[in-house]
């Protein structure tokens, strides 16, 4: 089939479902088994390891691959639209076949589901890509590019908390998922699994509590953040962490997308009542399922009002009318109803005693309870599961604010592993810097400059050589004697070293 002669960047950007199936000369998209999909994605680590080792080949129209200019006019529509709408709009709306988008990225093959899988990984990749910029490569880069920015956009990931003995997710050893594989979960991802959650919660409420914020304590990285915000240096916040501590920072609600949600409120998963999240902090401490109150209320409400019906159906003898039960129950006086021989109880053993028969005042009993508290919605930390969609504050604030404002992206303590929030680097303009703090660099992104070293102490000395105070209980008083050791290899990794420890 020959290639299509318009460019799509025009029909896909106008949304036009006609053009895009005219486009492309397809009018339907395979269907997505969601059981499949997710049979896929167990193997999209290896899919992307396997992709990141295969050459790129050029595709011509004979192999029913897009053109050149195609190519370059997709790739440019991807980084202005972003992942989900660039394969929504293209492949759902538009019609194009998977196997042919995906020679825009990658040789085609394999069945069609898979090719989705991958496709799914290769736009998530061309996303985080980005070139250099050539004269923001230094320390001092760095110190002047907070000096003049005005709009600085600063990702922020578990590493921002650790100081505080909040675990982070990934790291070897100490990371929340290396704690969860010692318990013997087989993929500690299944304890944040909306599914697993929806289908047994017990295995999220058996280990909350080790993550569950307590602290009332932030940390000088957050300190740091707050300093631009008070300078009106901060645009935006987006922090993957759900410890919520940017509110007792300072952080302006404002100025903060909590991008994963948080343990400040909780919702039950059946009638959608919200409560502050510390009102389940009991149960997750104690490791047991909460329960929603407003369930419970109108399940007993419901139950009360079933009974009262009852009552007010129970027949009457209307011969005994005159002479009602002193007890004003509506039933026979005793002196007026026949003798009746009762019936023999049947026998049971000398161990067991026979349940008391219940009046209707007294008909909300254990077992009641009980069924009313396991029919009652399950209450969750409004935190984002693995299967759940970011908060649309994200997408809209990113999208329709941030992305042409910002001057300077600072990303702070994370691995960047997670889409779509890592996909803010490819989303941003190319003449925006970028810069990354962390303990351990990444590999599959390219920011202007890496400073390697715990957060706390970067941003600190960060502060010193732009002349500013930032002041914490955890720093120390007086500033230690900084080493910037620049790495070899490929970009501008500089490693912070404390002259002070390193001496001793």
């Amino acid at each position: 089939m020959s290639a299509p002669q318009a460019p799509p960047t025009t029909a896909i950007i106008e949304d036009s479902e006609s053009e895009l199936s005219e486009l492309s000369g397809y009018d339907t998209v395979p269907e997505v088994d969601s059981d499949d999909e997710n049979e896929a994605w167990d193997s999209e680590s290896l899919l992307g390891d396997a992709l990141d080792e295969m050459k790129t080949e050029v595709f011509d129209e004979e192999d029913d691959a897009v053109t050149p200019e195609e190519r370059k006019q997709l790739k440019a529509l991807l980084k202005s639209m972003g992942e989900d709408d660039f394969i929504h709009a293209v492949v759902q709306k538009g019609g194009m076949p998977i196997r042919k988008l995906l020679t825009t990225f990658q040789p085609s093959f394999m069945p069609d589901q898979t090719l989705y899988t991958i496709l799914q990984i290769v736009v998530g990749k061309e996303m985080i890509q980005r070139t250099r910029i050539p004269h923001v490569n230094s320390v001092e880069h760095v110190v002047d590019l907070l000096r003049k920015s005005k709009n600085i956009i600063v990702l922020t990931g578990a590493g921002i908390s650790t100081s505080l003995g909040i675990p982070d997710f990934r790291s070897k050893g100490s990371g929340l998922y290396s704690r969860l594989e010692s318990l013997g979960l087989n993929d500690p991802q299944e304890v944040f699994d909306i599914n697993i959650f929806n289908d047994d919660p017990t295995i999220f409420y058996s280990v909350a509590k080790d993550i569950l914020p307590e602290t009332k304590q932030f940390s000088p990285t957050h300190a740091f953040i707050a300093l631009l915000q008070s300078k009106n240096k901060l645009l935006t916040q987006y922090t993957q962490n759900i410890d919520n501590l940017e509110h007792l920072a300072g952080i302006l609600p404002e100025k903060l997308i909590q991008c994963h949600g948080s343990f400040a409120t909780a919702s039950c998963t059946k009638c959608g009542h919200k409560v502050p999240g510390e009102t389940i902090f009991p149960e997750i401490k104690r490791c047991q399922i909460a329960k929603c109150d407003n369930c419970l209320r109108l399940l007993a409400e419901s139950s009360a009002a079933g009974k009262k019906r009852k009552r007010s159906k129970k027949p009457t003898n209307s011969s005994n009318k005159s002479s009602p039960n002193p007890s004003g129950t509506g039933t026979p006086n005793p002196s007026t109803k026949p003798a009746v021989k009762s019936k023999p109880k049947p026998s049971k053993p000398a161990d067991m005693s026979w349940p008391k028969k219940k009046r209707f005042s007294e008909d909300s009993s254990a077992d009641e309870e009980e069924s009313n508290f396991r029919e009652a919605g399950v209450m969750k930390p409004d935190i984002t599961f693995f299967g759940e969609q970011l908060p649309d504050t994200f997408h809209k604030r990113l999208v329709g604010q941030d992305r042409m404002k910002a001057d300077l992206l600072v990303c702070i303590g994370t691995s960047l592993k997670v889409a779509p929030v890592s996909e803010i680097i490819g989303f941003l303009p190319e003449n925006v810097p970028q810069i990354y703090i962390s303990k351990t660099p990444v590999n599959h992104i390219e920011f202007d400059v890496e400073l390697l070293g715990p957060c706390d102490e970067v941003v600190a000395e960060l502060c010193r050589l732009a002349g500013w105070t930032l002041t914490h209980e955890m720093l120390p008083s007086s500033h230690p004697k900084v080493l910037w050791s620049r790495i070899e290899g490929p970009g501008n990794r500089y490693e912070y070293i404390d002259q002070d420890i390193s001496s001793t």
